[in-house]
């Protein structure tokens, strides 16, 4: 057929005939060439083609005997074969090609091994997609454990559509008999996913890239209210340095002391756990109770992935240790359900407040291998994944720091006066406080700060990436709080504005009804026991009088007639009168009157 030609319709008569659409009879077509067969053919082969000769006359035969449905099967069959066939070297070659870092559905990949373990690496070669574990083990890490983390692996996934992406928010449902705050909804994917959504490399960090740390060993006071000893005493004009933030740059982050943090320094942990500390090289969850003041609480909801592959940290000082082992045994491994116990000494403040902010806001000078954390305060209970958290509130944000807002008040003045009014701190100090943060410049909170959505963070709550940005952040947040008061809150929207107006960063803050989903909160110790005191210490309500005895009325003996009283002539028995008798009976009367008044009876 000629390539200008239209398409004919088929006649029934024949299958290699075409029929033009004005009716006319086809042209004859030149001699059809007779085309070789091809090499992957059944018959494919020449005459001289040996074997192959055999092949030919077999399949001729096949053809023969077989109709013509049957032949146009198997030719269905054979096509169906080689579309598999491609489909599935095309596969393969795919995954071999695969840059290192991307997930298939053959195995997790790389950066997802590296992050629970950086020794852990895969040997692709040709098609064997085998993990293989490293000849040269770290010797803090025993080979049956690292064999056991292998075995829980869960496998990879390939999401071409986000589960959350649909997920509308919605407030927290009405409840008549809780009207504070209160959790709402979050959508959330399974762990699994969770791990193939995890970023391949860290977040960039903005214009820092090398962030350095002071040690001194003969330190000297040099300006009243310049911080602690274990802050390095920062003047004035160091700390205005600190936020002139450069490509490389040294700091005070506490642990001033030493080079090591933890180490002869101020807040000094055992070297033994120093060393279990380095070896978290993935996510840590840490938390810290000092002087006694919260109840232990066990995470609840953890995946086994979490469970062998993230650092459970919990900081006790010797006081609540001591407490802690009256009620609760710690085994050989110093571990408390889930959490691993690290007992601190020469505590660097008399504050047990001012403790805790240490490892909550140095966990990466604690932690110096690891790459994610999650703080939670000593009253929190945990009850949602770690990986899970880290994807809804990191992740799907590429954001590499996130603190929830408090759920009443944006504004740092009226935090202020809410910290006076509860006798949060000495008043002085955070009077003081407010009046240095007004010469450098704070305002009230309005939305001319959009999209920073408030001043005020809960605090109890910190998830984020360690990357020199970040850092950075949480040593100057902690310079601040070593400075002035204790009260973090405070002092958040001033470093955060002041690296904001520098570099292209700044913290993430969700919504406080978000954050009591994936942590349950108690009351602290101290106020859980004034509380049963108080019960305690009431007088036991008075007893109830008596009841008064129940009012018993005399019945009356009822009279009983005499049997021949009824028979007396003379008297009548007494029917109670119905309505009718009594309707009828008025009228007799009536009429009865009536005829005496107009016939007298005459005598």
């Amino acid at each position: 057929m000629s390539g200008g030609a239209s398409l004919g319709l088929r006649t029934s008569g024949s299958y290699g005939s075409l029929q033009q659409p004005n009716g006319q009879s086809p042209s004859p077509s030149p001699p059809v060439a007779v085309r070789k067969p091809a090499k992957m053919s059944l018959g494919g082969g020449g005459p001289g083609a040996g074997g192959r000769g055999g092949e030919r006359l077999l399949f001729a035969r096949i053809c023969m005997f077989a109709g013509r449905r049957r032949r146009m099967l198997l030719l269905l069959l054979v096509a169906v074969a080689l579309v598999v066939c491609f489909l599935f070297s095309s596969l393969v070659s795919k995954d071999e090609v695969a840059a290192p870092g991307t997930e298939t559905m053959l195995g997790l990949s790389d950066h997802v091994r590296s992050f629970v373990n950086p020794v852990w690496t895969s040997s692709l070669s040709g098609n064997d997609l085998n993990t293989t574990l490293p000849t040269v083990k770290q010797p803090d890490i025993g080979h049956e454990k690292v064999q056991g983390l292998s075995r829980s692996f869960p496998p990879a996934i390939h999401l071409e559509h986000h589960p959350c992406e649909n997920f509308s928010f919605s407030p927290p449902p009405i409840d008549r008999k809780r009207t504070g705050p209160r959790p709402c909804p979050v959508c959330y994917v399974p762990v699994d996913q969770a791990l193939a959504l995890m970023p391949a490399a860290p977040t960039a960090s903005p214009i820092l890239q090398s962030l350095n740390y002071l040690s001194e060993d003969n330190l000297v006071l040099k300006e009243s209210n310049s911080g602690s000893l274990f802050g390095g005493y920062p003047s004035l004009e160091q700390r205005d340095m600190s936020f002139d933030i450069k490509d490389s740059m040294t700091v005070h982050c506490g642990f001033v002391r030493g080079k090591i943090p933890g180490l002869n320094t101020g807040f000094d942990v055992d070297e033994a756990d120093l060393s279990e500390m380095r070896q978290c090289q993935g996510t840590v969850v840490a938390s810290a109770i000092f002087g006694n003041y919260d109840i232990m609480q066990q995470p609840e909801n953890i995946s086994e992935f979490s469970k062998d592959t993230v650092c459970f940290f919990m900081f006790l000082d010797e006081e609540t240790e001591a407490a802690i082992k009256n009620t609760t045994a710690v085994d050989n491994m110093k571990k408390i359900g889930l959490w691993r116990v690290v007992v601190v000494h020469n505590l660097p403040y008399s504050d047990a407040r001012r403790n805790g902010k240490i490892p909550k806001l140095l966990l990466h000078r604690l932690f110096p291998n690891a790459r994610y954390s999650l703080w939670i305060d000593g009253k929190l209970k945990l009850v949602k994944d770690p990986y899970q958290l880290l994807e809804r509130f990191l992740w799907r944000k590429n954001v590499s720091f996130a603190i929830s807002r408090h759920y009443r008040r944006f504004d740092v003045f009226e935090e202020a006066e809410a910290n006076k009014a509860g006798g949060k701190y000495d008043n002085a100090s955070i009077d003081n406080q407010i009046e240095f943060y007004k010469r450098e410049g704070l305002t009230h909170y309005s939305s001319a700060k959009l999209p920073i959505t408030s001043d005020v963070p809960e605090g109890c709550v910190i998830i984020r990436e360690h990357i020199p940005i970040t850092n950075l952040f949480t040593c100057l947040w902690f310079n601040e709080v070593d400075r002035f008061t204790s009260r973090d809150q405070i002092s958040f929207s001033t470093v955060r504005d002041k690296i904001r107006s520098r570099v292209n960063w700044t913290a993430d803050m969700f919504l406080d009804c978000e954050r009591r989903d994936f942590v349950v909160q108690a009351y602290h110790r101290e106020l859980m026991e004034q509380r049963l005191a108080a019960l305690r210490s009431q007088p036991p309500p008075p007893p109830l009088p008596p009841p008064p005895p129940p009012v018993v009325h005399a019945q009356q003996p009822r009279k009983m007639l005499p049997d021949s009283a009824s028979k007396e002539p003379g008297r009548a028995s007494k029917k109670p009168a119905g309505r009718r008798s009594r309707k009828s009976g008025s009228k007799r009367s009536h009429r009865t009157k009536a005829s005496s008044g107009k016939d007298p009876i005459r005598l």
